[in-house]
């Protein structure tokens, strides 16, 4: 089926039941750990999922919704994408897995692949199952070839949920079970919106270089392992970084004997407009960057590509069982080579504008809308209590259950889960940007 065969309907189909989807939610609840049911749904209400294709989602009640949110920024090309479907399928006919004690060569393939499009002198991947793991090898690697142990990472960041990265996740709510690593530490995250009131951009740019100069002076021994940080921080809040920020942070790192690793398990593959890699924004070329999510459309692979050198240092004996799964690497390739052939970062370039300009319009006249951000087709809303910067969780809920309502999926961000996430298919057409932000009017219109 063509990724635009079904007619836009301007609202959901409704159906006079939801039985089959709360006999699931009733069946879910007697076997899956019980904080999976509180995270069913952004909103209020459970989705059972029936099928997707394209940009298009269907529960199993019928009803339809328009997918800007695609499973958390994972499905980057489409639901069920046919080439991607296609070459899953053939690899599957072929050998469905060997681990990595032999060698395969769609895994090398993939490896190759990120060497020619990451930027600088990234070289040599590992491959994993989930953006935790990538961001565990990183912090690894780091150490390793460092010899030293403090890592820096962001407040507000999320890197997972191992101990390690639930401990570099700097959120409350995301940490549990009181095992971190405590040469993990944060400083302040950088987000124009919340910085002090009255001071400059530029101000508040020299504000967060010189807390971070103190910090290493002062919680360190004066070395570190590295930075970590995504360049748009995702469960933050879609938070993007003052353009000048890595550029002025870099040297710091470097001169605590640190290298540079950047997150891109939400920022990668063309998902920021222009660019394969979001960091390539800001100009900087990074010793290590981990990637998960979009690579491969769904499938789960993490990987993390190192500098030679950072490589090299790596002696221990590792393996990710499966990780470079061929079946996986197979789906990662032919998501890649679309992205390439496409060319979707031009697309999430153009059509990231074209969404951007239809939310500034769309929240002007509603001064619970705080402020509007993101790059290319990473763009969120940030409600708040008109008048103040004081989040509005609430309402943002509302919101989310209202776009529901208009028969539109997307997700909510921020320490507070006051952040509207948008973030359709890269290869998402105008047509349908139009159509999202339609429905996206209604329901902040309900919500007024």
């Amino acid at each position: 089926m063509p990724r635009d065969a079904v007619a836009p309907d301007p609202i959901a189909a409704r159906t006079t039941s939801d039985a089959t989807t709360q006999a699931l939610l009733e069946r879910q609840r007697a076997v899956l750990l019980p904080v999976q049911n509180r995270m069913l749904y952004y909103g209020d209400r459970p989705l059972a999922v029936g099928r997707a294709k394209g940009d298009w989602l269907w529960d199993v009640e019928g009803r339809r919704y328009l997918d800007f949110f695609g499973g958390i920024l994972t499905v980057s090309v489409g639901h069920a994408n046919d080439e991607v479907v296609e070459a899953t399928v053939r690899q599957m006919r072929t050998a469905g897995h060997t681990s990595t004690l032999y060698l395969n060569e769609v895994t090398i393939e993939v490896a190759e692949f990120l060497a020619r499009v990451t930027p600088g002198r990234l070289q040599v991947s590992f491959f994993t199952n989930s953006g935790t793991e990538a961001d565990e090898t990183a912090v690894m690697a780091a150490r390793t070839y460092t010899g030293h142990c403090d890592v820096v990472s962001l407040r507000h960041a999320y890197a997972g949920r191992s101990a390690s990265m639930m401990a570099m996740t700097a959120h409350a709510n995301w940490r549990q079970g009181g095992v971190y690593d405590g040469h993990i530490k944060q400083v302040r995250s950088p987000n124009l919106y919340r910085k002090p009131a009255g001071m400059s951009d530029e101000a508040y740019l020299d504000f967060l270089v010189d807390d971070l100069a103190d910090f290493l002076a002062t919680c360190t021994d004066g070395t570190i392992a590295a930075f970590m940080a995504e360049p748009i921080q995702g469960v933050g809040g879609f938070a993007v970084a003052p353009r000048d920020y890595f550029r002025r942070v870099e040297p710091l790192v470097r001169e605590a004997g640190g290298v540079m690793i950047i997150d891109e398990v939400q920022t990668g593959w063309g998902r920021t407009g222009r660019h394969w890699c979001g960091i390539e924004h800001w100009g900087i070329e990074p010793d290590i960057m981990t990637f998960a999510k979009g690579i491969a459309n769904g499938a789960p692979v993490g990987a993390t590509i190192m500098t030679p050198e950072v490589a090299e240092s790596v002696q221990a004996l590792t393996l990710s069982t499966f990780g470079g799964n061929p079946v996986s690497m197979a789906q990662a390739l032919a998501t890649l080579r679309y992205i390439e052939r496409h060319q979707l970062w031009a697309n999430a370039a153009a059509q990231g504008a074209r969404l951007r300009a239809r939310l500034e319009a769309m929240a002007a006249p509603h001064a619970f809308v705080g402020d509007v951000r993101g790059m290319g087709l990473m763009q969120a809303l940030e409600l708040v209590v008109p008048g103040t910067q004081e989040p509005d969780p609430a309402r943002a809920n509302a919101l989310t259950n209202a776009a529901r309502d208009q028969g539109l999926l997307i997700g909510k961000g921020g320490r507070y889960g006051n952040v509207l996430r948008i973030a359709p298919m890269l290869n998402v057409t105008a047509d349908l940007i139009d159509e999202g932000c339609g429905r996206l009017e209604r329901a902040l219109t309900a919500v007024a």
